[in-house]
């Protein structure tokens, strides 16, 4: 083999490195930004938003209803029913979780909802890639409305009355 024909092959090794790693930095830094449509939360606390019309829960009978529950309505563990007491409810990929996500874009630990002056706070816990209401990344611990929906990785919950 030529000293020239060694060297072009040197260059198009070189060339197919760089490639891939501008291709990796474009990949994780596409991963790691937010959604264009998400605003940032504000610093002050959240007050509960009265939705304009939240929508209907699957018809009950009279006996089913305990009382609130949270509703997974998209992700993987759709349409699971997780009934609220009086204890917080920790969401995240950990097994001791109560909610345990099977998700790539969830943490070990999340986020946590617990009851508060009748209602329900949910709070991020130093999650990776956010907790968001709607479509605002939350970053204190707010106020869960009803029907409002909660994103966690690419898992949607639905507190319910």
């Amino acid at each position: 083999m030529t000293e020239f024909a060694l060297t072009l092959l040197r260059l198009a090794f070189l060339g197919a490195l760089w490639l891939f790693v501008i291709i990796t930095v474009v990949a994780l830094r596409r991963d790691l930004l937010q959604p264009r449509e998400a605003r940032p939360a504000s610093n002050r606390p959240v007050k509960p938003a009265k939705p304009a019309k939240p929508p209907k829960p699957p018809k009950a009978k009279k006996s089913d209803r305990v009382g609130p529950s949270l509703v997974i309505v998209d992700g993987p563990l759709t349409n699971t029913v997780i009934p609220l007491g009086t204890a917080q409810i920790t969401i995240g990929r950990a097994p001791d979780s109560t909610i345990v996500i099977d998700d790539d874009y969830a943490s070990s630990r999340h986020a946590r909802i617990y009851p508060s002056d009748g209602g329900w706070i949910v709070e991020d816990l130093g999650s990776t890639n956010g907790t968001w209401i709607e479509r605002t990344r939350i970053t204190q611990p707010t106020a869960l409305t009803p029907g409002t929906p909660l994103r966690v990785g690419r898992t949607t919950l639905q507190l319910r009355k």
